[in-house]
């Protein structure tokens, strides 16, 4: 990440989840990215759900099947590996990321596929730091905004042991 060229909110425990009103006229795309167990996806939904803000939701793509409790088009849209094969050959891949599981390769993706509209709306998405560049380099720095998620080491490690519990 090019921390010179980029505006970066690292939201610490008991900090404040709200954006700038100031913000919202010169940015349209606010990435929301971090560790495992930093605390991403509670900022992402509560940032998503504030209807202040009002920002849209880009529902990213993948290959992996869908898990108990999850929506198409909510979580993920869920397609075929021969679906993104033609995403790739129609040159619609933004970004994608490839993980090889014990049940096969699974990837995650965003596709250009009309959710954005640059001139009518802001967004919020949630991914990686290798999404996150892609994204800039796709849409340009000045569009994309990170919100990078920091937690100190040990509160990440009790989460991700609490976690594990859990499932």
């Amino acid at each position: 990440m090019n921390v010179k060229n980029s505006i970066i909110i690292i939201i610490r425990n008991g900090m404040d989840y709200s954006m700038p009103v100031s913000w919202r006229r010169y940015v349209k795309i606010f990435f929301v990215l971090g560790k495992s167990c930093s605390g991403k996806d509670t900022i992402f939904r509560y940032l998503k759900n504030n209807k202040e803000l009002n920002l849209k939701t880009i529902v990213g793509y993948t290959t992996r099947p869908m898990r108990e409790g999850e929506q198409e088009g909510v979580e993920y849209h869920f397609v075929s590996r021969e679906k993104l094969a033609e995403y790739r050959k129609q040159g619609k891949i933004i970004e994608c990321r490839d993980y090889d599981t014990v049940y096969g390769v699974w990837s995650y993706f965003t596709l250009d596929d009309g959710q954005i509209n640059l001139g009518a709306d802001n967004y919020i998405y949630i991914g990686t730091l290798e999404s996150y560049n892609a994204m800039v380099k796709y849409y340009g720095k000045d569009v994309v905004v990170p919100i990078y998620v920091e937690v100190e080491n040990g509160e990440r490690l009790e989460r991700a042991i609490k976690r594990e519990r859990l499932e």
